[in-house]
């Protein structure tokens, strides 16, 4: 038993009494020298929330029934929710007079005050601070004559911080800066702070997502160890690195990707057998060979988690010598893969499969559009660009319906949701948006990737191996019950009490091409689990998959490249009982920390997203558009607009009445008219404000 486990053993047993530090020393019976690491410990575990500090410095056990240990989620107007480490407990709610200085994003123990009750949360007040997480904050500094103050980017940090004149550091009024926290916020009292970067001006080129990119805490630039090593790898294949890879540079494999990707990570090749089966194969780019466990590039890797793409820039997971150079699957070129060579049935079932450390040089660099205009359109220019990869395109498509159809069968939830694609001027500003549309090209990639990573998890949880799976919990049933009750409005039913993935995905069918179905495909989707990394295998309900994982973007996703290490060491039969173990040790820890960075890549991409729609929609004052209603809150009604900007219809610019949010049965209705307007319903909007800093659009009403 660790000395962790001991303190914890110690602390929780029924006998203990609340003790100061240096007793629960002599109780262990730890010698002086060794103090400051005993006492170390201690702050580690009340950092953690397994125990907590008294006012007068005694350690004591937390009381479940009534402390609750998470993150502070802030709001705009002063109050929070805690959100509690233990998922099966509910959020509890902390209003402003009681957050005790606590920002958003702060690791707390928050104490319960009322216990839910009648569908109202569990209330709270703040009694410890366990770990700040904003000592640097991004915003809009705001001078004046003998101090300043920073406006906050996150509307979930809801104190401006005071800056005295002594720490503007030369920035100017209305500048983009980052701040260092030097006196964290009381009751009643702003936090201080002092200027550490300009940013540079407002509307300046660049600024904005630089400004995400340091919210986010997106690690920008490498650091020089990293550099040296990345510019130290070849940029091409020696002979030594082909000892053992099996050569399939005969094979016709090729690329296909968007017209601006730059990081090519996997290649494909096809062929029909004398059985009649297809013989696929799906090649990554091999990037463990040159990124080797425990090298400066490994843990900067992990650091990041991912690339992040932001439109205009990529913060990428490795410099570019090897995701745009070595690893990259470029054409004509040599290059190291881990192939995946599965023979397919008719029925789409995969009969038999090798996974192989292999050489490759891809014979074409193909593009989604061009493939998509032959299969789609029969395109003569599409031909004749596609000439020499015509019959493997279409053994492509005729493969990748069977594996749609079968996937279709089983259950799998095939959301559609338009993805948006935004065009920037040589300034930064976005000069158009609009639907990004997911045609055959796509899909025909997406369903090979699919097969490929189930078929890599399904392999290695049978043969027991330590690994990192992808998964996506099934839901709870309270939230699927109040979607049941929800889609109930629109004349829709789920049947049964567990709801198989199967029912969601017929519902998704029903509404295809109805106006509410982005809506209900929304609300579906917020019902769901987020999907995440894990060290313990787990179904992945939203695709019907008993076994899954990430395999296949090892430039861009640490998981992946985890996995292409463990499958290469399972190869070369290194994986002794002791490198098991190691990994089963540090798994959990990767999947946790690839898990939040795969969130936060999320969040800055979305902040991004928004801030270019609203940048774009503030020249559009006064115009007008069609829109449907996507949302209905107790303040006003979110529209939805065709090229996928959605903006906000405040209640109180709707002047012709008096309205209300009716949540049982989702409508709003006019309190003297008795006008109703519902989710998917089709209305005329008019821009009247956009404001970039606060990502918000607001539209009225036009009749």
């Amino acid at each position: 038993m660790s000395i962790r486990e001991k303190i914890m053993e110690f602390i929780n047993s029924k006998d203990y009494k609340p003790m100061i530090k240096e007793e629960i020393l002599v109780r262990f019976g730890i010698d002086y020298g060794s103090r400051k690491e005993f006492y170390k410990i201690l702050d580690s575990l009340e950092k953690e929330g397994l125990l907590i500090k008294t006012i007068n410095e005694r350690y004591a056990p937390i009381n479940n029934e009534y402390l609750v240990v998470g993150v502070l989620e802030g709001h705009e107007r002063g109050y929070g929710f805690v959100v509690p480490d233990d998922k099966d407990r509910d959020d509890i709610f902390i209003p402003a007079e009681n957050m005790a200085g606590a920002m958003h994003g702060d690791r707390v123990v928050a104490n319960i005050l009322s216990k839910s009750w009648n569908g109202r949360r569990a209330e709270g007040e703040i009694i410890r601070i366990l770990q700040r997480e904003n000592q640097f904050i991004v915003g809009t500094f705001e001078e004046s004559k003998n101090f300043g103050f920073l406006i906050p980017d996150d509307q979930r940090i809801a104190y401006d911080i005071f800056i005295p004149k002594s720490s503007f550091n030369n920035a100017k009024n209305r500048q983009k800066v980052v701040v260092e926290i030097t006196r964290w916020p009381e009751p009643r009292r702003n936090p201080e702070g002092k200027v550490v970067e300009i940013l540079g001006y407002l509307g300046e080129k660049g600024t904005d997502i630089l400004s995400i990119i340091r919210q986010f805490k997106l690690p920008e630039e490498f650091p020089e160890q990293v550099q040296e090593e990345a510019a130290s790898i070849g940029q091409e294949i020696s002979e030594k690195d082909l000892e053992g890879r099996v050569d399939l540079r005969h094979l016709k494999t090729f690329t296909i990707d968007g017209a601006d990707a730059k990081d090519l990570d996997d290649a494909v090749s096809i062929q029909v057998l004398e059985n009649g089966n297809y013989s696929l194969g799906v090649h990554i780019a091999d990037v463990s060979h040159y990124v080797k466990e425990g090298s400066y590039l490994d843990k900067e890797a992990l650091n990041r988690g991912n690339s992040v793409y932001l439109i205009d820039r990529v913060v990428p997971m490795l410099p570019k010598e090897l995701s745009n150079g070595i690893c990259s699957l470029n054409p004509n070129e040599d290059r190291l893969t881990l192939s995946v060579i599965m023979e397919i049935d008719r029925d789409g079932n995969v009969v038999n499969h090798q996974i192989e450390e292999a050489v490759i040089n891809s014979k074409a660099r193909l593009i989604y559009d061009d493939v998509s205009d032959y299969l789609e359109k029969d395109d003569e220019e599409a031909k004749e660009k596609l000439k020499d990869l015509l019959i493997e395109l279409d053994h492509m498509k005729d493969l990748a319906k069977t594996l749609y159809e079968k996937r279709d069968k089983r259950g799998s939830i095939d959301f559609d949701f338009p993805e948006t694609y935004i065009s920037l001027d040589e300034n930064g500003y976005p000069v158009e948006i609009g639907k990004i549309e997911r045609r055959i090209a796509n899909r025909i990639i997406e369903e090979f990737m699919l097969v490929t990573n189930e078929t890599v998890a399904e392999e290695y949880f049978w043969a027991e191996i330590p690994f990192l799976y992808r998964i996506h919990e099934e839901p709870a049933q309270e939230k699927l019950s109040d979607f049941a009750k929800f889609i109930h409005n629109f004349g829709y039913r789920l049947k049964g009490k567990e709801i198989h993935p199967k029912e969601l995905q017929m519902l998704t069918k029903e509404i295809k091409g109805k106006k509410e179905e982005i809506v209900i495909s929304t609300l579906l989707l917020r019902s769901l689990k987020k999907a995440k990394y894990s060290s313990q295998p787990d179904v992945h309900f939203g695709l019907a998959s008993r076994y899954y994982s990430h395999f296949t973007a090892p430039i861009r996703r640490y998981p992946d490249l985890v996995i292409h290490r463990i499958i290469k060491e399972n190869l070369k039969g290194r994986l002794t009982p002791n490198r098991q173990e190691y990994l089963e040790g540090v798994l959990p820890d990767i999947a946790d920390h690839t898990s939040m960075t795969e969130r936060r890549a999320e969040e800055a991409e979305r902040e991004v997203e928004d801030m270019k729609k609203a940048q774009y929609m503030s020249d559009k004052i006064g115009e007008k558009y069609e829109g449907i209603i996507s949302s209905l809150t107790n303040f006003g009604i979110f529209v939805q607009l065709e090229n996928t900007i959605e903006g906000l219809v405040h209640f109180r610019n709707m002047l012709d009445d008096y309205y209300n949010f009716d949540e049982d049965n989702y409508y709003i209705i006019g309190e003297r008219t008795g006008r109703i307007y519902r989710l998917g319903d089709v209305v005329k909007v008019e821009v009247v404000g956009a404001d970039p800093l606060r990502r918000n659009i607001d539209f009225n009403l036009v009749d």
